[in-house]
């Protein structure tokens, strides 16, 4: 593609204005506009962007050659629909959709339309999670936590879709075996929703993750540990740097020694590096990073886990009356 990338933002909320601005910060970039259904958020964002504004995304066809849809999930078919039969290229903020189905459908929309659909999962773009994927061989066990503080904000979805999904996605992508086995457990604790919980996945390959997610913390904790054969790796999301201790037997053949190392990532923000690779596989065609299909297979799993705390929670209800 020659000439500037023709840009637009669907949905400025708190996400959706961090994509605007790094647009506009970016050599051969054009950020065309903005579009919301909220007219007064369409105002604060053209204040602030100094862009076109619109309450209709359809003003944008014909426009752009690229977008970021940052609106609700449970909103993001419909949103890109339009998108999609124009030919325009997506990068969809996670989760891919709501259901797996919905998601299904976006995919195969996406690839009859011959498009770049890169999906959201910001944690892939980390510095930290980079060095990680770069070091390891063989991962055998995860253990992961993401535990966030009450916020008003994905209140349409659970934590396993606004939070656990980062971690499904990175264990994915690092794993690149299939899962096999789920066990999940959780609970609502502020809101109509599951909170906070726990998932046990299974891989073919024998790796295991221990997986929990949390919105209703009072503390903030983000952090990766996997156990790699004879290397363990810890890694705090965010972070500027990776531990690694190495196991292996003394050359006297008794024991075992310990070496401790801090690689230093260079920090770098996840989102700049995201829009950069999206652009770049505007302009050449490479499939991106995280592609559509990965977004899918996040969702996939995620369902899953929904679903056995689901069945947990009604087999619990239905037990309650015999212990009251």
């Amino acid at each position: 593609m020659e000439g500037a990338v023709r840009t637009a933002v669907i949905g400025v909320g708190r996400f959706g204005i961090n994509h605007a601005n790094t647009y506009k910060s970016m050599p051969n970039v054009e950020l065309v506009g903005i579009a919301d259904l909220n007219a007064q958020a369409v105002n604060r964002a053209t204040s602030q962007l100094g862009c076109p504004g619109f309450t209709d995304p359809a003003q944008l066809l014909g426009r752009v050659d690229a977008v970021s849809i940052a609106v609700p999930a449970i909103f993001h078919r419909d949103a890109a629909l339009p998108f999609l039969q124009s030919g325009v290229h997506i990068l969809m903020e996670k989760p891919l959709a709501v259901t797996y189905e919905e998601s299904l459908d976006l995919i195969n929309l996406a690839e009859r339309a011959g498009v770049i659909f890169q999906v959201g999962h910001l944690e892939r773009f980390s510095a930290g999670v980079m060095a990680l994927s770069q070091r390891l061989q063989n991962p055998r066990f995860f253990e992961v936590h993401r535990l966030c503080k009450f916020a008003e904000r994905a209140m349409d979805v659970d934590v396993i879709l606004d939070l656990m999904i980062h971690d499904i996605d990175i264990v994915l992508s690092l794993t690149r075996s299939p899962v096999v086995d789920v066990a999940a457990s959780g609970a609502p604790v502020l809101t109509n929703h599951v909170d906070i919980a726990n998932a046990r996945l299974e891989f073919a390959n024998g790796a295991v993750a221990n997986v929990t997610a949390s919105r209703v913390s009072n503390k903030s904790h983000r952090r990766i540990r996997v156990f790699d054969l004879d290397h363990y790796y810890g890694l705090d999301y965010g972070g500027e740097a990776l531990e690694v201790v190495s196991a292996r037997r003394r050359t006297s053949g008794e024991g075992v020694e310990f070496t401790r190392e801090r690689i230093d990532v260079e920090a770098r923000p996840p989102l700049r590096a995201e829009l950069e690779a999206f652009i770049d596989s505007v302009r050449t065609g490479k499939p991106p990073l995280v592609t559509g299909r990965d977004g899918l297979e996040a969702v996939r799993v995620a369902g899953i886990i929904k679903e056995k705390i689901r069945n947990e929670r009604f087999t619990a209800g239905a037990l309650s009356p015999a212990f009251g």
